[in-house]
């Protein structure tokens, strides 16, 4: 008789129909509460000029959140709660605070650098801050038996993974459902091996919420995007092989700083099948 190792198998489809299930219920939640007076904070105009709502974020967080948790290897249940849960709220301040007159040149890093210049700390930079501290406290948490020089080795891996991997899909929250698509493609791609199932919930809960993102009922802003973002780069870390892990935060590292000087739209535009994809189940502009 063989035996099943929890997360593997069909209990990854089971993490993401809890995924997609406790998704479908939060998004009931925002709906009921865009149209109030609490959910006035989270009312944005897109950059086609409708009305849509962040709560979208919030919703996708929390799902992906609880059911990484679920599904993730026992020595990593921490480190999905506290990236995920972190992640999602500087996230969600970010998306509130950020939106303050005072805050409209605070944007990219060279708009956070130039605020702590002028002796003002950014919501942005408050956002980089606890994302920064939640992956560094998860590399704690998932250091295993590595002692000495291997063991900062992988300490700095993992939190860079964490944090770059948040902070470059919430770069890609320009468009409708390209933050979710990339996201369902990271996912998707990590579903294999023992932490695979840390994914396989978050993957349910981003395609359940990827047709309110399209038809732009909703957009999942620095609170989802950072949110599902960090768990997805927690994955990464997992990654067995130095050498594979290094390579990504190399690549990750890359197309951030590239995002300071190039603009992602653009490239995608001008990419034939990047620029298909980006457009799939999009409205008209």
């Amino acid at each position: 008789m063989t035996s099943r190792t929890p997360g593997t198998g069909p209990s990854r489809l089971l993490l993401a129909l809890a995924g997609a299930g406790a998704a479908r219920a939060t998004l009931a939640g925002a709906a009921a509460l865009t149209d109030r007076p609490a959910g006035a904070p989270w009312r944005r105009t897109n950059y086609a000029g409708r009305p849509v709502t962040l709560l979208g974020g919030p919703a996708l967080a929390l799902s992906a959140t609880a059911t990484a948790v679920l599904g993730a290897p026992a020595g990593a249940r921490a480190a999905a709660a506290v990236v995920g849960t972190v992640s999602g709220l500087v996230g969600g301040y970010d998306d509130l605070a950020g939106a303050r007159p005072e805050q409209a040149r605070d944007k990219g890093l060279a708009g956070h650098l130039r605020a702590l210049r002028e002796g003002r700390v950014s919501a942005g930079a408050v956002k980089v801050a606890g994302i920064g501290t939640a992956a560094a406290v998860a590399a704690v948490l998932t250091r295993g038996r590595s002692r000495g020089a291997a063991a900062l080795v992988d300490g700095v891996l993992t939190t860079g993974l964490v944090a770059g991997t948040a902070n470059l899909l919430n770069l890609l929250d320009l468009r409708p459902g390209r933050a979710a698509k990339a996201g369902s493609i990271a996912a998707a791609a990590a579903l294999a091996g023992r932490s695979g199932g840390l994914v396989a919930g978050p993957l349910g809960a981003t395609v359940a919420v990827l047709p309110a993102d399209l038809t732009e009922r909703i957009m999942l802003g620095d609170c989802g995007a950072n949110g599902l973002g960090a768990l997805l780069g927690l994955r990464l870390a997992a990654m067995p092989g130095r050498g594979a892990r290094t390579g990504a935060l190399a690549v990750i590292t890359a197309l951030t700083l590239a995002s300071e000087k190039v603009s992602f739209t653009r490239v995608i535009e001008a990419t034939p099948g990047l620029r298909e994809l980006d457009r799939l189940g999009r409205l008209p502009s």
